[in-house]
């Protein structure tokens, strides 16, 4: 299969997360990607760790090297996440026209996600990860991100892999044929509920209890324990506030629970709000059941620390909250902390900040007219993230795919040349890493934008 400029409609979709009825964000994003493929090409969606999912527009199934090998094959366009070009470099052979979804600034996770390791390790880990998104902004024809924001940060990185250069920049001086953005969505169809999922079925939690909701894992970058304070406080006054974690055990069996996510617990049960107001999930909930939980509760929350992973990062969870109605209350310093300000989806606070986040809950909760407001703007504001929209930079690139230009005229780096010439450590990450480095390393896929399902 030689690289063409004819309309191709053949799309394979390749995560290194689980597709089944529990998924995380990684899986989630691929699997939506797929469904708005399917309706402009044939497309499969393939996971490379397992697969008990089925859809009636699409091929879906778990492949092994051997069957992925037969699926690329087969398709016109490659679509991936997170290390799977690393784990199998031959899918950079040139003949395959590869679109890299790079909404994941995982080099940054890291830093968060390695805490606890030796040192050596630790170091080894992140340098390793820079390398596997590295590779595949070198090679990939076309890339997705997250938010405008991150698009500055991709660029940055592109520009220090020679990927600018005039062979890429003289026929779009946009540069958006080679990145653009397709931040994760919300479904086009209404959240509808079929059942509760908290209100009356948690013991616990009453139909009249004031609940709210934290829409995704506890991991170490993000804040549970000045939320908790919060609550805590909320709740000396208002004895009917809830908070509802959705989830705490992951379900890829590469990701571990988090340490902040024990200490949360164990706060909670020191303070004596564990099972009394505040609760935890210990489960991940289904996919298709999460409109049953967040249509339970009356304000999303979305806490984090201050670092350099919050400050590129797009809390996908919020999505979510933004499909289901709910006012948000979130920290400041990402990307949605604007995006909530500006169009007064709820309240944004400083980073732990126990006082101003106990004063915005109480405003948003038990205001009623600052509710209602804030939920009439979170219902109009979410239209423009509905999937069939946010993906359609992604739906153009496949529907007219072609080899991105400087790939053509065979610009290489300095960089890349040298890396050509010898056997590089991304080409033999499978054996040259230690099961100890690669399992944290898969567990990155799994660790962002994981919305609870």
């Amino acid at each position: 299969m030689g690289i063409s400029n004819t309309v191709l409609s053949r799309v394979l979709v390749v995560t290194p997360d689980y597709l089944g009825v529990q998924m995380a964000g990684p899986a989630i994003r691929a699997f939506e990607m797929a469904k708005v493929l399917s309706a402009h090409a044939t497309v499969r969606l393939v996971s490379s760790v397992g697969s008990d999912l089925k859809h009636p527009a699409f091929d879906v199934h778990f492949a092994n090297e051997s069957r992925l090998r037969a699926d690329a094959a087969w398709a016109d366009v490659i679509v991936f996440q997170g290390h799977i070009l690393a784990s199998y470099p031959w899918l950079g052979d040139d003949e395959h026209v590869l679109v890299a979804d790079i909404y994941d600034p995982m080099h940054l996770e890291v830093l968060e996600q390695s805490r606890g390791m030796e040192a050596e390790e630790r170091l080894g880990l992140a340098l390793e990860t820079v390398e596997i998104l590295n590779a595949q902004i070198e090679r990939a024809d076309f890339m997705l991100c997250a938010s405008e924001k991150q698009r500055d940060f991709w660029l940055g990185q592109l520009s220090g892999l020679s990927r600018i250069n005039p062979r890429s920049y003289d026929p779009d001086p946009t540069l958006r044929s080679l990145l653009d953005v397709a931040p994760f969505g919300i479904s086009d169809q209404p959240a509808e509920q079929t059942a509760h999922g908290i209100r009356g079925i948690v013991p616990g939690i009453s139909t009249t209890d004031k609940v709210i909701i934290w829409g995704g894992g506890i991991y170490n970058w993000f804040d549970p324990i000045t939320l908790i304070r919060a609550v805590g406080d909320v709740a000396v006054d208002h004895p009917d506030v809830r908070l509802y974690f959705l989830g705490v055990k992951h379900p890829n069996p590469n990701v571990p629970e988090m340490a902040v996510s024990l200490k949360a617990r164990e706060l909670a049960e020191e303070l004596g709000l564990l099972d009394r107001i505040v609760f935890f999930n210990s489960g991940w909930v289904p996919y298709d059941d999460r409109a049953n939980y967040l249509l339970d509760a009356d304000l999303g929350v979305s806490t984090h620390l201050e670092h350099l992973e919050t400050a590129f990062s797009f809390r996908t969870r919020i999505l979510d909250y933004l499909w289901a109605g709910l006012p948000i209350v979130s920290t400041d310093g990402d990307t949605f902390a604007e995006i909530i300000r500006d169009n007064g989806l709820g309240r944004v606070v400083p980073p732990q900040d126990v006082d101003a986040l106990r004063a915005a809950l109480l405003e948003i909760l038990y205001v009623p007219s600052q509710h209602e407001t804030a939920r009439a703007n979170v219902r109009s504001f979410a239209e423009r993230f509905r999937w069939s929209i946010v993906l359609e930079p992604l739906v153009r690139f496949c529907l007219d795919p072609k080899a991105a230009a400087d790939r053509v005229a065979g610009v290489v780096s300095v960089r890349r040349g040298e890396l050509r010439d010898r056997d590089t450590r991304i080409a033999g990450l499978e054996t040259s890493l230690s099961w100890r480095l690669m399992r944290p390393m898969r567990a990155i896929t799994g660790l962002r934008h994981r919305r609870l399902r």
